[in-house]
Parts: C-alpha cells; sequence; structure tokens
C-alpha cells in the first residue's frame, strides 16, 4: 500500500472529498497522527484511505477552514488541485500502522 503525505496547498477533489466524508463534524484529538518527518520535524496529520493508498494530511487552520467550506459549497470549489504529481510520497519504513 502507498502512504503519502499531503500538505493543504496540494489537497486534490479526491482527498477533500475523502477527510469531509470521513470528518463530516471535523476531526477530533485522537484522530490526530503525530509523526517525525525525515527533516526530524513534528508533523500531526489526519488519516484517510483509498484502496491503494494511505494519505496523511498535515493539520492546519487552512485545512479546517477548506473543509467546512467545500461540505457547505461543493460545487464552488476551485482551488485544489487534481494531480497527484506534487504529493509527497514516503517509505514505508517512516509510518507506523
Amino acid at each position: 500500500m502507498k502512504r503519502v503525505i499531503v500538505d493543504y496547498s496540494k489537497l486534490t477533489s479526491e482527498i477533500l472529498n475523502l477527510l469531509v466524508e470521513k470528518y463530516p463534524n471535523g476531526y477530533g484529538y485522537r484522530d490526530i497522527i503525530t509523526f517525525k518527518n525525515a527533516k526530524d520535524e513534528t508533523v500531526r496529520a489526519v488519516e484517510v484511505r483509498t484502496d491503494d493508498t494511505v494519505y496523511l494530511v498535515k493539520i492546519s487552520l487552512k485545512l479546517e477552514e477548506t473543509m467546512e467550506d467545500y461540505d457547505a459549497d461543493e460545487d464552488n470549489f476551485d482551488e485544489v488541485y487534481d494531480n497527484d504529481a506534487d504529493l509527497e510520497e514516503i517509505p514505508d519504513e517512516d509510518i507506523e500502522d
């Protein structure tokens, strides 16, 4: 299974849909995953999955606002990327299951 870290600025509409479906009322403290990245920086993220990929979406105030806006008005959300090329894939050994 592929594992990918996604920053707010690189969200695709598919990932945003998954986030809104999984966390319709927002995510809570128990949903947050904390880990160290390759640069030894602490990263906080929430997880969503597809059949072949685990996405860890970095948490930020912008992410919360985007999820709220997207859920409220899906048809007008046009500031997302539809290209996975800019997403950062991470090796399996850097992620705990």
